[in-house]
This record gives structure tokens, sequence and C-alpha cells, in this order.
């Protein structure tokens, strides 16, 4: 199976650096409805097949142009959403959002036992995810595109593609409406065939001003 992971255009949160990942979330920016609306041009030699998003709305929003273009329903799927702050929700500082990253490539990296500061550890956030990967799997079409989150979709895929780690995910961040692909199956494993960091609409659809607390790098 081929899964085309998405993130999400940029929200209010993403520009004012904020650590914002409770339900239901913010919508998008301007400019994050105009990453949304370049994506079914940006992915025309796509077979997507099936359509899936988040529980929160800034996915379902940067999902919507996909859908229509395509003539597919957005499927809601639980699990795919960001990776919870805990005690760390809403900070904007720089600590906090370095805090964050360390504790999810820790993930990434091996070490489970780890818990976000006031939230859950490694393994909670691997079970829901792969729980819902597990799913979209079942579906039983060849492409399907998630639109997901930044810091989950980096550090599920280190964790679980073969041919990359979580020095690679830390180091290669991924903005708004950046994609990374895999291929492969829940039972055979993935591999990432494809890691474009940058927006799917280029670079006139990158604002290098917005402190993204969950796109970017460790430092």
């Amino acid at each position: 199976m081929r899964i085309l992971f998405i993130r999400h255009g940029q929200t209010p949160s993403n520009v004012r650096g904020l650590l914002d990942t409770a339900y239901p979330g913010p919508g998008l920016t301007a400019l994050g409805t105009r990453q949304a609306r370049a994506i079914p041009r940006a992915l025309r030699a796509e077979k997507i097949e099936e359509l899936f998003a988040s529980t929160l709305i800034r996915t379902q929003l940067t999902a919507e142009p996909l859908a229509v273009d395509r003539g597919l329903d957005t499927r809601i799927i639980d699990g795919i959403h960001e990776i919870d702050a805990g005690a760390l929700e809403g900070h904007s500082d720089h600590e906090s959002h370095l805090t964050y990253l360390e504790t999810v490539f820790a993930w990434a990296g091996g070490d489970l036992s780890r818990s976000m500061p006031g939230g859950y550890d490694g393994h909670e956030f691997f079970e829901r995810f792969d729980g819902a990967v597990e799913r979209v799997s079942q579906s039983g079409m060849s492409t399907a595109a998630v639109v997901s989150h930044g810091a989950a979709i980096r550090t599920w895929v280190a964790a679980r593609a073969a041919n990359i780690d979580g020095d690679y995910a830390a180091e290669h961040p991924l903005s708004n409406t950046g994609v990374v692909i895999v291929t492969g199956s829940p039972v055979d494993g993935w591999n990432v065939v494809e890691w474009d960091g940058d927006p799917i609409g280029g670079h006139d659809l990158f604002d290098a001003s917005a402190d993204d607390a969950t796109g970017e790098a460790v430092g």
C-alpha cells in the first residue's frame, strides 16, 4: 500500500509558535487555506482512492479541496491526531518547544517509557497511531492520503519505516502541507519513498516568519 501523509495547512497557532494540540483545535489562516487549495494540483499524478483526516478541524479543512477535486468523502479517523503536549499545551517559549520535540524524537528512537510532561508516553502514542494506520490499510485501496500533524507524522514514520530513523526525522522539518510518502503494510513493514518537507504548493506558500512549534526540527 502507498500512504501519503500530508501535514495540515498553516494555523494561527503555527504563526504564533503555540503548542496547540487539543481538540478541536484552530482552523486555518488565509495562507493555510491557500496551501490546502494547492494540494489537488500538486498531487494530480497520485491515484488517491481514499482520503482520511484526523479529528482536529485543521486537518479536515486541509483535506476538503482534495476531497472535492477527487469526488471523495473525507473519512474522519481517530488516532492520527497530534501528539498531546500535556503540561506544555499553549506554551510558546523555546524551552517548551525543545522539551516537546526532544520527547517525541526520543520515542522515535525507541525510548517509549519517556513521558511528555503532564502527558502520556510513547507506548500510548504508538498504540493509537498504529491502530489508525491498520484501519487505513484495511480499506483495501492501493493508495490513500492521510491528513495528519507534523510531530505525529515525523515520529511515527521515523519509528516504523525501515530506511530512516529518529535522527533523520529530527533533522528534516515538515512544513505545513509537507508530504511524507510510505509504502508497505503493517505486516511487512514500511519504507519512506519520499520526504518533502516543503509546502506542497512550493516556496511561494512558505511562511519563514512563523515560529512553528511542531513542524520545525529540534533547535
